[in-house]
Formats: structure tokens, sequence, C-alpha cells
């Protein structure tokens, strides 16, 4: 029996191709076990699958000074240990990281006992926590044809990003039912991330009156942050957050408008939406979904507005023009190389325990 330990966390993004890999893992009968923090979003998500879950300790290695810096430390020692300890009690055959701190230990750890190991890198410029890893890594799988040059030559593959499957089989009719929207104006979603996106969501409410002249508008606007004064706004619905039904919304929607994170921007690749990206400012991060979202614009996928820039007018102006340019930007997409990552990175797994 192949087993394989899967690990990542700290955000959505570190899990959810690691879920999307799970249904084609259980097909080729792999045994598989999930290492994440003791209490971050991964372990809900995780053992709602069913999946294993075993926590360890955290440390976040921050680059700017804050008083966690002096106990973080040793929660990555104790991290390290039980990382140490579980790899001897599992014993996998292949271990695969989506980053996130926790998964440094789970890296070096498995490293050290010579079982290979593959890291995951969604964005363009990998995080200090993929940094650290990458010396001990078997392979890095990338997104971005720019990463494979920030990698060393002998481990950068190009993959793409690992995408729920049941995303591409979403049914326009369902959404209409559960929208109540009509088949006679075309359809704009809005996704602000899993935390939404206050200035994405305060964007489009100013300029809404003015859509809903021409579009229909589907917002998930985050947790706490719906708008109750629009509560029965015809044409327009909003939702704090979607799981069931996302891949129905998704195929009602024309256009898309989004944060510029890797995995968003992968699903939007994947079902050939065109979008607008309106990427997290560089003061708000450490810049990748800007080098994300003008990576997409050089292939033609998405059309790119910085928080910075947006007024009410340029916002409409560039939302019309989307969509009238809608073609393009599918057609462009629809060339991809990028088809089928799970297979690829499975495909390495499969060499690794077949060796």
């Amino acid at each position: 029996m192949k087993h394989i330990v899967l690990t990542g966390g700290g955000t959505a993004g570190h899990v959810t191709p690691n879920i999307a890999m799970i249904p084609r893992l259980k097909e080729l009968g792999y045994t598989i076990s999930y290492i994440g923090s003791y209490e971050g979003i991964e372990k809900k998500l995780i053992e709602e699958m069913g999946i294993p879950y075993y926590g360890i300790a955290s440390g976040k290695l921050r680059r700017y000074f804050d008083v966690k810096n002096f106990t973080d430390p040793f929660k990555v020692m104790k991290g390290f240990a039980e990382a140490k300890k579980l790899m001897k009690q599992l014993k996998p055959d292949v271990v695969f990281s989506k980053g996130g701190f926790v998964t440094v230990p789970v890296v070096i750890a498995a490293s050290r006992r010579k079982i290979p190991t593959f890291i995951h890198e969604s964005d363009m410029t990998p995080g200090l926590a993929n940094k650290i890893s990458i010396p001990f890594a078997t392979k890095v799988c990338c997104n971005f044809p720019e990463t494979v040059s920030e990698l060393p030559a002998d481990k950068a593959v190009l993959t793409g990003t690992p995408i729920r499957q049941e995303l591409l089989e979403g049914s326009p009719e369902r959404a209409l039912e559960f929208t109540g929207f009509t088949k006679d104006k075309p359809v704009i979603m809005i996704i602000g991330g899993s935390l939404g996106a206050a200035a994405v969501n305060d964007a489009v409410r100013a300029v809404l009156p003015e859509l809903l002249k021409t579009f229909q508008v589907i917002h998930l606007c985050g947790k706490g942050k719906l708008d109750e004064s629009l509560k029965n706004t015809k044409g327009y619905v909003q939702y704090e957050y979607i799981k069931k039904e996302l891949a129905d919304l998704f195929a009602l929607a024309d256009v898309v408008i989004s944060r510029a994170g890797a995995n968003a921007i992968c699903e939007l690749s994947a079902l050939k939406k065109p979008n607008l990206l309106i990427p997290l400012s560089a003061r708000a991060s450490r810049g990748d979904q800007i080098l994300n979202a003008r990576s997409f614009e050089r292939m033609g996928y998405s059309v790119v507005l910085e928080e910075e820039e947006i007024t009410n007018e340029k916002l409409l102006e560039t939302i019309h023009s989307l969509y009238k340019n809608r073609a393009s930007y599918a057609d462009a997409m629809s060339k991809s190389k990028l088809t089928d990552s799970i297979e690829e990175i499975v495909r390495l797994f499969e060499q690794a325990v077949n060796k």
C-alpha cells in the first residue's frame, strides 16, 4: 500500500490544492495522512473529509519586528521534533507540501529520512516557508513559467495548480434557480477571497446602480461583509461565503472580478472565465498578487486594475471593455498548456514511489 503525507496550512490557499488531489490519490490506492497545525483552518477542512489528521506546533518566521519573534523559534523546534516523530511513525513513501510555515519541519524531517518530498509553489516568487524548504525537496512544482528560472534547475517542474474537479461541473440552470436571476442579462461575479476584500467590495458597491443597468451581479463578499441596505436590490445577490453552489455560480458568470491569489486565478483559468484582477496592494502584502496578476495579463488571460488606480469611472469602463472582449480572453486561456496539474503532480509521486 502506497502511503502519502500531505501538509500545508495557515490559509485556505495552502489547503485547497491538497484537497483537490485527494480523490485522484484515493483512486490510485494511496493511504493518505495530513500534517497541519494544531488549530489552523486546515484541521477542520481535512477532518471533514475523514482523512487522519496530525497537528504539530507551528511558529511563524517574520522579516519584521514582533514580540512573537522571541517565542516562535521554540514552537518551530517543537514542531520539528513532532514532525520527526510522525515521519518515523507513519513511514510515508512520499510527502507533498503546499506551503505555509507548518510545512517547514515536515519537509526537513522527511528529507532526513530520505523520503521523496515534493513542494508546490503557487505564487510567482516563492514565499519564505518554501524558500527554506526548497533545499530539502526532491522537486518543486510551480504555477508560472516565470518561476522556473527562480528555482534550482534540477528541481523545477511547471505543473500548474491542482483544481477541485467539481468546479468544472457547474450548471447555469441551477445557478439561475439559486439566485433568482433571469436569462436576459449577463452576469458578473465578484470574489473577495475567503476573508472578503473590503477595497473590492466598496469599489463594486460604489458603481452598483450603474452596473445593474447592464448586468446582474453575484457578490461573494466575505464573512461579516454583507450590506443590509442592498438586501432586496433587483439583479444583485450577496453571500458571505459559498461552498456547495460555487461551481454553479461560476458556470453562470460571464465575467469575474477577483483578487489575484494564485489558487483563485488558476481556477479562473481552468474555467476559462474572462476576469478583472484587483491584486492585494503591495502595502498590505509581499506583492505576490501583483506579480501573479501581471503574469496572467501578459498571457492574455486577465485585465488588471491595481487598488490605487481605481475610480468609479475607470472601474465601469474596464468592466464593460472586459465583457465586450470576453471571447479573446477565453480563447487565450483555452490555449494554455497547463491542462491537468493533478495528473502531472501525481506522475511525479508515482515515479518516486516506483523507484
